[in-house]
């Protein structure tokens, strides 16, 4: 502590570098943890998901349907719990932007294998009641101003147009924040009256629910053999690898982000070094002056780096406290279009050590110099 008037004066000596040095490390630091929370968004369906869930679909496809008369065929395989099933309605409210997910459900079985997303036992009696009863979750909801009693009409693009009408008689919310809240659900009678009749009797998928994980496996195969060579195959997996499966589709974001990420690293790195490089340079009678007075080559190199990490630590600093404000407005406009963005600890905790890491790999070739420079010469360049 004794050198950091020392320090901070040599910081301000060129304010406007300063400035931009300091906006630099914000820039770079903001782009890391957005880039670390869309990461996180396409890949928290895997991280959340149950490990005693599979979900079947059709082996051709998932836009192939599978007849609902499978479900009481799943359920006697040994270990199946309970069985749900799902269809994608795929419509829209009010414009084509206005984009969230739409499910149709079955009400019996859906809050025993979701047992994670939570709702009321009087707001699910009502929707039990209700034929064009809807349960919304907590983001939409909040998206679109939605409240309990409103009447929602959604267009549906799928089956043979039309505006469907729904009543909202539930909100749902996840049991974390990392799960889902941006689903509409309804019932599978309604969906069913509605239908043309080539659909009817036609589901999108089944999430089964088992006793244990380790029979994932087992009832996997089973449950594929049962239908094996007949006109509606089955492909059936953990839905940790279905989540995966999902989120491939959209391309290899992972190697995207690492790819980016590195160009972010090392543009940084060589932005920073030159400044650094710059700084030493210009004090190298002052420095051969420090130590022409007595100052060891550690307290040399100790000034330089300390100066490089009070850069990347304010800086860093300023562009997570962006990303903190920032973060939730961007999720709120693309909502429905990415899971939800969630600024977790562990993305600004590893913010905070990228930004000291660059700040330290700069400093340290400028200061290692600064340590090595010898008097007489230094005095020469004066």
């Amino acid at each position: 502590m004794k050198f950091s008037r020392l320090i901070w004066a040599n910081l301000f000596r060129k304010k406007v570098r300063l400035v931009l040095t300091l906006g630099s490390f914000a820039v770079a630091l903001f782009l890391f943890a957005f880039l670390a929370v869309v990461k996180d968004a396409f890949n928290r369906g895997g991280s959340v998901a149950s490990a005693n869930r599979l979900v079947t679909i059709n082996r051709v496809s998932i836009i192939q349907p599978i007849p609902l008369s499978y479900r009481d065929k799943i359920l006697r395989i040994p270990g199946v719990q309970s069985v749900t099933h799902d269809n994608w309605f795929g419509g829209v409210y009010q414009e084509e932007k206005n984009f969230f997910p739409q499910f149709v459900i079955d009400p019996e079985t859906q809050r025993e294998v979701f047992s994670e997303l939570l709702v009321s036992d009087d707001e699910w009696n009502s929707f039990l009641k209700d034929r064009q009863g809807a349960i919304v979750g907590a983001s939409t909801a909040k998206r679109f101003g939605w409240k309990i009693g409103d009447r929602i009409p959604i267009k549906t693009t799928i089956y043979d147009g039309g505006a469907w009408e729904f009543v909202i008689d539930g909100i749902y919310h996840g049991r974390t924040p990392q799960d889902d809240e941006t689903q509409f659900w309804f019932q599978w009678d309604y969906f069913e009256e509605r239908v043309p009749e080539r659909d009817k009797g036609q589901v999108g998928w089944y999430t089964v629910k088992l006793n244990s994980p380790d029979d994932a496996v087992r009832v996997s195969k089973a449950i594929d053999a049962e239908f094996a060579n007949s006109p509606y195959e089955t492909k059936t997996e953990t839905e940790s690898a279905f989540a995966a499966s999902w989120v491939k589709q959209f391309g290899n974001i992972e190697f995207l982000i690492l790819v980016i990420g590195s160009v972010v690293f090392f543009t940084l790195l060589l932005v920073t070094g030159n400044t650094m490089a710059i700084s030493v340079r210009e004090r190298t009678g002052e420095l051969a002056i420090l130590k022409a007075i007595g100052f060891k080559d550690g307290s040399i190199l100790f000034f330089v780096l300390a100066e490089a990490l009070a850069i990347a630590l304010f800086g860093g600093l300023l562009g997570l406290g962006l990303a903190l404000l920032a973060i939730p407005a961007l999720g709120g406009a693309l909502s429905g279009m990415l899971p939800s963005l969630i600024l977790s600890k562990s993305v600004l905790a590893a913010g905070i050590g990228f930004a000291l890491l660059v700040g330290a790999t700069s400093g340290l070739l400028p200061g290692i110099g600064a340590m090595r420079l010898r008097v007489v010469e230094a005095f020469r360049r004066i």
